[in-house]
């Protein structure tokens, strides 16, 4: 695609602008580093367009504050505020959803997943954003907490104009045919294979 331009145009009957403004369902997976950190960068673009983002994290502890939370809840604040970009709301499996104020328990991760799920549905139905961020979403999928049919079909079937990130490593098949963009992240070297730990400013 030299310049950003299409190596071919369908015959779609759709106008250029139409299809330039056609909304995505993006995949980010693949066994190396950086794909939740590649989609809070196109969540950062989208709020700098003044969309109204979603973040669900599905698997990450509570316990762990993520350096692109403060930020992005920093970003809601000037927002609410001067009505600089759009707003951002971040919700975290592991310490009980938000919406449902009672506390996470770890007794049972996959009601709390289907209870996430339960809600984007709702969401997606009433076209309450503009992007919705589902970090590590592969992987109650591919544990079998989340069907994945109901997922293919909600993705496919959303109305208005929503676009959608999914990360997580083995995405399902299925998800990766309903996407209209795939971005598998390839290891090829990792400081932990020598033995170092996570650092701040790098995984957090």
């Amino acid at each position: 695609m030299p310049k950003g331009q299409p190596e071919s145009v369908p015959d779609d009957g759709l106008t250029t602008r139409q299809r330039r403004n056609r909304p995505l369902v993006m995949v980010h997976t693949g066994d190396g580093k950086g794909k939740s950190t590649a989609a809070f960068g196109l969540a950062l673009r989208g709020w700098n367009q003044g969309w109204n983002v979603a973040v669900f994290q599905f698997v990450k502890s509570a316990k762990w504050r993520l350096g692109e939370q403060t930020a992005f809840e920093a970003l809601a604040g000037l927002h609410a505020e001067k009505g600089v970009g759009g707003p951002v709301e971040w919700h975290k499996m592991g310490s009980g959803w938000s919406w449902s104020r009672k506390a996470g328990t770890e007794d049972d991760h996959a009601a709390d997943a289907v209870e996430g799920w339960a809600e984007i549905k709702r969401r997606i139905a009433a076209q309450e954003h503009d992007l919705y961020l589902l970090d590590e979403f592969t992987y109650p999928v591919n544990w079998g907490w989340i069907d994945v049919d109901d997922v293919v079909e909600t993705l496919r079937g959303r109305p208005g104009h929503q676009h959608v990130v999914i990360t997580g490593r083995r995405a399902h098949p299925a998800i990766l045919e309903a996407a209209d963009l795939v971005t598998e992240m390839t290891k090829v070297r990792h400081p932990m294979d020598a033995g170092q730990k996570g650092q701040r400013g790098i995984e957090w």
